[in-house]
């Protein structure tokens, strides 16, 4: 499945950026930390899970051990209760590279929240509407009065792009969609311009047939409720950290919240949990398309490693 087409290079004075794409349990984790260590790499995480601290088992977090194999940057850089935005991101992550490649090494941004992907490799620009915050609390009231879903279905009639790419969980992400709207009478997936990105990208993607990635998706939830994910929500909930925030609106940790209250079996738990990551996989394959040119897929449970080095080692020396 690789693409062994030598990648087009048209910005040659650009500093290198190996970028590591595919949906969630397709083993992007392990397979950046066997790249990275093949060029003395360090792995820049475009997660949006894994910002936060005390939230490790149930975003699949890399471990201690692997994080001591390869470095890793912008993991547990802030509390659950903290908002980061795009804005924040695209910042933190040129300040990570930029280091990187001071010190000599080979960036690598890994991850498969595609709006947080496409931001740094289409060098996005987000709207700069200013924050209209009697607006936002009136949406907010009508989160809680009409629900999530129905204020996501009023974006996906005035916005249906940002809509199909905003997950209907993220209440965050819908409000600011609809302030900037409301408040400009332009759609929100308008108003996000492209530049070129300032690195000279190889975009590698891990895919999976549905039924094997499925299946291990079913193995990594119990999996994660085998390693205490209940304890781990029990202990945030322990330290005042509000189920209502965005960051525990994460797949798992919502459901784990409901069991502990006894409002949820723990086995309903895991279907809903199985049933919503399905969903997820569906979504992030909107944002990377196997058709797509620009990147050079491989099928996860096949790829040899030595060929993506080579790959990887051709498109450093062009």
């Amino acid at each position: 499945m690789g693409n062994m087409e030598k990648p087009v290079s048209n910005h040659i004075h650009r500093s290198p950026l190996i970028v590591i794409i595919g949906p969630t349990a397709v083993g992007k984790t392990e397979f950046s930390i066997q790249l990275a260590r093949q060029f003395g790499g360090e792995i820049v995480s475009a997660d949006s899970r894994l910002f936060y601290c005390g939230m490790d088992i149930g975003t699949a977090k890399p471990t201690a051990e692997q994080r001591m194999q390869v470095p890793h940057h912008l993991i547990d850089i802030a509390n659950p209760g903290e908002n980061l935005s795009l804005v924040d991101f695209q910042k933190m992550t040129a300040g990570a590279i930029a280091e990187i490649q001071k010190r000599g090494r080979l960036p690598f941004l890994v991850g498969g929240t595609g709006q947080y992907i496409h931001a740094v490799t289409h060098g996005w620009k987000p709207p700069v509407t200013e924050p209209n915050i009697r607006l936002r609390s009136v949406l907010e009231d009508l989160a809680g009065s009409q629900g999530k879903d129905w204020l996501h279905q009023r974006l996906a009639l005035l916005d249906p792009a940002s809509a199909k790419r905003i997950d209907l969980r993220n209440l965050r992400r819908t409000v600011r969609a609809l302030e900037v709207i409301l408040s400009t009478g332009r759609r929100f997936s308008d108003q996000r311009w492209q530049g070129d990105s300032p690195y000279r990208l190889l975009i590698l993607g891990l895919t999976r047939p549905r039924p094997e990635l499925y299946a291990r998706v079913d193995e990594r939830i119990e999996a994660m409720f085998a390693a205490g994910l209940l304890e781990e929500v029990r202990q945030l909930l322990a330290k005042d950290v509000s189920p209502d925030l965005p960051a525990m609106s994460a797949i798992g940790y919502r459901e784990c919240t409901l069991v502990l209250r006894g409002d949820l079996s723990l086995e309903a738990a895991k279907i809903r949990m199985r049933r919503l990551t399905r969903i997820f996989v569906r979504r992030q394959a909107n944002w990377f398309k196997l058709t797509d040119p620009e990147i050079h897929w491989f099928d996860a449970s096949q790829v040899r490693l030595e060929e993506v080095v080579n790959l990887v080692r051709t498109f450093i020396d062009s």
